[in-house]
């Protein structure tokens, strides 16, 4: 099988993300909560956090503060030594995003800053950074949200003779795609419509008709569908997948990330995209009920069963 090289994740809207869960909380309430975790994370980071819980390496590039960035590399030194670090320092502290969680009536609440660590000096050396790191073969993964002038890394990693894989939304998407820059792209049903300026239903067989109107410039589209669970539209073919069994959901924060992370996964260990679907429908389905806290991959990836079929 072909070889696919290393997975390069490129950020350049990182974050920390603040997660606190408690029981029954509501608006003017003193309350107090059952836990907190604090972790490095934003798009592109969560792809390598997810690969590497599931036992792959990955390069860490991308965007993050001066500040605060030896706190980043020693949180990242402890997930299991799998993800090399090689952020580009921008000026500046990294935004912190929240989200709570009430466990009791299973909805949440997200709070985002928008990044401001982009800037055109920030941008040239990230693109100096990625020549250094980027080889013949590479995936590059480019995710979170992107001003348009942060599309010019994606282009660099591009002459270097890397794969290059999209999740992201808006102008950047409409550029980056524009342009047949994408191997792959990862949107929700909601970012494919805005792609698209169509309001197709969200069914396998409209979704499927869709993506394959995008092969010309793209060759995998993998479409997170939610509670629904996801589609991937290539040449071979296309496929619908989804996880029959139902489960607790915890929280969907994340969940399409490691959607990504296990297709990727996946696709380089088989180069069969409805094996490599599957196997991340299983991270996606662990991360949204908690399991990807508490469980090893290789039992979710025993115990998680998905069905996935061809459309």
């Amino acid at each position: 099988m072909e070889n696919y090289g290393r997975i390069v994740t490129v950020g350049v809207a990182p974050a920390w993300d603040i997660v606190c869960r408690g029981r029954d909380l509501d608006w003017g309430r003193h309350a107090q909560i059952d836990d907190q975790t604090i972790r490095p994370a934003g798009k592109a980071l969560n792809v390598s956090y997810a690969l590497a819980w599931m036992g792959r390496p990955s390069v860490a590039a991308g965007l993050w503060g001066r500040e605060d960035y030896d706190q980043m590399h020693r949180a990242v030194e402890r997930w299991g030594g799998l993800v090399e670090v090689r952020m580009t320092a921008a000026e500046g502290s990294t935004r912190q995003n929240f989200t709570i969680v009430d466990t009791l009536h299973h909805r949440e609440m997200h709070l985002r800053r928008s990044s401001d660590l982009v800037s055109e000096r920030s941008l040239r050396q990230l693109e100096a950074d990625l020549a250094e790191i980027v080889r013949p073969g590479d995936t590059c993964v480019f995710a979170g949200a992107m001003p348009q002038q942060a599309t010019d890394p994606v282009r660099a990693c591009r002459r270097l003779g890397a794969r290059i894989a999209v999740d992201t939304y808006g102008p950047a998407l409409r550029s980056i795609v524009g342009a047949g820059l994408p191997w792959l792209i990862s949107p929700n049903v909601e970012e494919l419509r805005e792609l698209l300026g169509s309001a197709m239903e969200d069914t396998p067989e409209r979704l499927a008709e869709a993506g394959r109107g995008l092969l010309d410039k793209i060759e995998v589209v993998l479409i997170s569908r939610g509670e629904k669970g996801a589609l991937i539209v290539t040449e071979e073919g296309a496929w619908t997948g989804h996880c029959p069994t139902p489960g607790e959901v915890l929280s969907t924060v994340g969940c399409g990330d490691y959607l990504l992370a296990g297709f990727l996964a996946g696709f380089q260990e088989t180069g069969d995209p409805s094996a490599a679907l599957a196997r991340g429908l299983k991270a996606a389905t662990a991360r949204a009920w908690g399991w990807a806290q508490t469980r090893c991959w290789a039992d979710v990836h025993k115990e998680i069963a998905v069905v996935v079929e061809p459309v």
